[in-house]
């Protein structure tokens, strides 16, 4: 039988141990000094001319995983009321805000978080998710009647087999504030009234405007329908990037081609439903008003948002929510407007 010296193998296995240690901690400082080095290349500049990791991530830090950090950077904060000397009488409406849209600032905020219904102004919501999922160009085959519709809504008078194109029912959805425009809108886009207001508010949602819920692409009153003239101030923010909505709400009227099913080709005119374009308001001094959205019902009150440039040529959003009557709607739009020379 072979003897075996126990105690040399265990020697010789905690020789070969040590030495593997050793290589270990040799390899690992050198990779530690070689980060060390290629570190100091990088942010001193010796790899190049630029800072490579400062240039990838400037590239890349701004790609759509930051893009709500980066949307709310530029928006127009509310954290409670601001007051703003000059500012109407709060008895008279529910709700009101004044933006300065190019500064981000908030020049006067009431009840800005406070739930309301928005009416007609709803309507801005129908044009932005049109706009963002169709061409203006296209043709639409109406899917409506106006006769259908309640005696005491507001309607363009198109009819079921109209064909006329998805920018002639915008000029009508937002000049004069056609329920029928909507309801064509949301068919022709969404499908159905339930599928378009589902697209509403998965745009809503994108828009961080949380406080907000549609029902419908009108307005028509629903308790379920509901937003803040903050949420409008974020979705008519949204509205004003696409020059479609801003050059539709500046027209003093629009005549749209409409072409009925049974061939016969009519020619229809609208014109705004807002006050300070019709000449039955007195305009505001502080700014000129460019354009906007109303809205009345007997839940909501009478309700406007408008895009006004200041003398500044700065844009201002203006909100005013539930006023008591259309005289002291726009009393009190103009007495907010008349401030803007003042910030």
């Amino acid at each position: 039988m072979k003897c075996i010296d126990k105690n040399k193998k265990k020697r010789s296995c905690s020789a070969r141990k040590k030495k593997r240690q050793r290589t270990l901690c040799i390899m690992t400082l050198i990779l530690i000094a070689l980060c060390i080095v290629a570190g100091y290349m990088v942010f001193s500049g010796g790899l190049g001319d630029k800072h490579l990791v400062y240039t990838y991530e400037k590239k890349e830090y701004n790609k759509a995983v930051y893009k709500g950090e980066l949307f709310a950077e530029n928006l127009c904060l509310v954290q409670g009321d601001e007051e703003m000397t000059g500012a109407p009488d709060i008895s008279t409406y529910t709700a009101a805000a004044l933006f300065n849209v190019k500064d981000a600032k908030t020049r006067y905020a009431h009840n800005a978080t406070q739930k309301v219904y928005p009416a007609s102004i709803t309507k801005i919501m129908t044009a932005l998710v049109a706009m963002e999922n169709a061409d203006l160009s296209e043709e639409v085959t109406v899917e409506v009647d106006s006769s259908d519709f309640a005696a005491d809504e507001q309607t363009c008078g198109i009819h079921k087999g109209d064909k006329l194109t998805l920018e002639a029912l915008l000029n009508g959805l937002l000049l004069y504030s056609g329920n029928d425009n909507a309801e064509a809108i949301a068919y022709y886009i969404g499908g159905s009234i339930e599928g378009f207001a589902d697209m509403m508010n998965k745009k809503a949602e994108e828009l961080m405007a949380t406080n907000t819920h549609f029902a419908n692409p009108s307005g028509l009153h629903d308790e379920n329908h509901y937003t803040t003239a903050y949420d409008i101030y974020l979705i008519f923010n949204e509205c004003i990037k696409h020059k479609e909505f801003t050059d539709i709400i500046s027209k003093k009227s629009y005549t749209a081609d409409i072409k009925s099913a049974s061939g016969t080709t009519r020619k229809v005119t609208w014109e705004p439903t807002n006050f300070y374009a019709t000449g039955e308001a007195k305009k505001p001094t502080g700014a000129t008003v460019l354009g906007g959205k109303t809205g009345t019902t007997n839940k909501a009150g009478n309700c406007l948002v408008l895009l006004d440039k200041g003398f500044d040529n700065k844009p201002y959003i203006s909100i005013v929510m539930g006023a008591t009557s259309k005289e002291l709607l726009y009393k009190d739009m103009s007495a907010i407007i008349d401030q803007i020379p003042n910030e």
